[in-house]
């Protein structure tokens, strides 16, 4: 272990490295991190490199999506949760079954059920690629909102499609209301552990005599207890992660201190950018080693490229018409029930969100955690093939799909549906109303009081627009409290503004939301 401590610290400051070249030449980090791992793979001084499964899905896989539920919108999640469920379950599974039928047609020695374990092990996108890529271009909220809630959960409903064919393949037979209890035992025991663990870390936050540190230390455990406990009983980490972690995060005012909130944030981006960062370059220096299982078979490498270009077709072109479909039944829907928005979305919404499925680790851990021997002793029928396909569709999503989208969202030039007013003009609004509140709150609850405090009557001068001097004054710990107290005053008004106006860009609030947390930690420490 010690041993390879330095290679895996000299990938890190690599990470690093090559994340800003990737900023300079405007290119999305994980494109450039899977090629440069490709190549640094082929030096020979270069060590072996087998990624252990087990590594993705307990050490990296819940801290990464904890740091992703955390990072959603409940709201925006909540407002297109139709499109969401859609394209994370409904079009994982159609997906995988079309994978399932094309490799069962045109690769010699596929079942269907080994087509549809390869159709699971491919079918969930990778928000990451996206969400590095679309931080280059401009485009509408509800798009991000769209690939940002379905990356936490098709993850969870591949995995479950995966362990499904893992058992069909193990036992020769799918017995369909055995799989129909097993996958309500996964989705409900999955949300059901997420949210009681949850519940119980938020309860730990509130009542113990936690600090900054502490409550930091906890956020980096609690993802690891949800998803261990829910593997544990058979359901799903996954789901479990994601419905804690959403849990938390609606909360995190109710239970974590302003410096708490501030620190756990630096902490976590930046373990989040690292994990990240280790992944795609894992997975392209992982191509030596897949090779080598590959030719122990007697498999030809221009075959099995040729078949992974296949699938890759197949998810490209499935994932465009499932982007069209999910448009063409909400347009019907909207004659019979409510819809987020009836309005056409036009051709170039669905185009996009059908480009966007660049596929990550994800599936790369999926195939490797398919065992060497089955049950019986029996070799793994083609799982060298399996993993060498996964590849070539990682890495063919990645750069045909990865490079080409910044330059396809300004070609196509995606229309504006204006469903948030303008950045300034709320902005301003913004600063209007926490002024005017903490105004209000201040003559109606400190008169007489805050005209002795030459920073309290600083900040009312700014707040009313007369000044906008930000020079400290000393303050004393009854005017302090008083300060802090206004300051609590605008960050509920920011929060009910959140949750009752769903026509208000949360991102901003929670700018807001976070200045203020600066703010009191600032006169705190005066």
């Amino acid at each position: 272990m010690t041993e390879q401590f330095p290679f895996y610290i000299s990938l890190v400051i690599a990470i690093v490295i090559l994340v800003m070249i990737a900023d300079k030449v405007k290119v999305a980090y994980p494109v450039v991190l899977v090629v440069a791992g490709l190549g640094i793979s082929f030096m020979p001084f270069m060590p072996a490199v087998r990624m252990n499964p087990d590594l993705i899905f307990v050490v990296f896989l819940p801290p990464l999506l904890y740091e992703a539920a955390w990072a959603i919108s409940w709201k925006e999640l909540w407002r297109w949760r139709r499109i969401v469920g859609s394209f994370a379950f409904v079009v994982v599974f159609l997906t995988a079954l079309s994978v399932a039928f094309i490799a069962n047609r045109f690769i010699p020695g596929f079942s269907l059920a080994l087509g549809f374990l390869l159709g699971g092990i491919v079918s969930p996108p990778d928000a990451v690629s996206a969400g590095a890529i679309i931080k280059f271009v401009k485009v509408p909220k509800r798009v991000s909102s769209i690939l940002e809630g379905e990356s936490l959960l098709n993850d969870a409903s591949s995995l479950i499609i995966f362990r499904f064919a893992m058992i069909a393949l193990a036992t020769g037979q799918f017995i369909w209301y055995s799989a129909a209890l097993s996958f309500g035992w996964m989705l409900l025991g999955g949300l059901g552990v997420g949210l009681i663990v949850g519940w119980l870390f938020m309860k730990a936050h509130r009542h113990l005599p936690t600090n900054a540190n502490i409550d930091t230390v906890l956020t980096l455990v609690t993802p690891y207890v949800m998803y261990i406990i829910a593997e544990e009983i058979h359901s799903s980490g996954v789901l479990a992660v994601v419905s804690g972690g959403l849990l938390l995060s609606s909360n995190r005012h109710s239970f974590l201190s302003g410096s708490s909130r501030l620190r756990g944030v630096n902490v976590w981006e930046s373990l989040a950018f690292v994990l990240n960062g280790l992944v795609f370059l894992l997975i392209g220096l992982e191509l030596p080693e897949i090779t080598a299982g590959l030719k122990q078979e007697g498999a030809s490498i221009s075959g099995a490229i040729g078949y992974g270009l296949l699938v890759t077709g197949v998810l490209i072109v499935t994932r465009i018409m499932s982007a069209y479909g999910a448009v063409f039944v909400t347009l019907i829907a909207r004659n019979f029930i409510k819809v987020a928005d009836p309005r056409n979305p036009g051709f170039q919404t669905p185009l996009i969100l059908g480009w966007t499925g660049m596929r990550g680790v994800v599936s790369l851990a999926a195939a490797l955690s398919i065992p060497v021997q089955m049950s019986n002793g029996a070799a793994f029928p083609q799982r060298s093939l399996i993993l060498f396909i996964t590849f070539v569709v990682i890495l063919g999503t990645l750069l045909l799909q990865g490079l080409t989208l910044p330059a396809l969202i300004k070609r196509i030039k995606i229309p504006d549906f204006h469903d948030y007013p303008p950045e300034g003009e709320a902005e301003n609004y913004i600063h209007r109303e926490l002024a005017k509140h903490a105004l209000q709150h201040l003559d109606s609850k400190y008169t007489g009081q805050w005209e002795n405090s030459p920073l309290l009557q600083q900040m009312a001068a700014k707040w009313q627009g007369k000044v906008n001097d930000d020079a400290e004054v000393a303050i004393s710990l009854e005017y302090r409290s008083i300060y802090l107290d206004l300051l609590d005053k605008q960050r509920n008004w920011l929060i009910q503004k959140n949750d009752h106006d769903e026509h208000f860009d949360e991102d901003i609030i929670r700018k807001h939301l976070r200045l203020i947390d600066i703010e009191e930690e600032k006169i705190r420490s005066l």
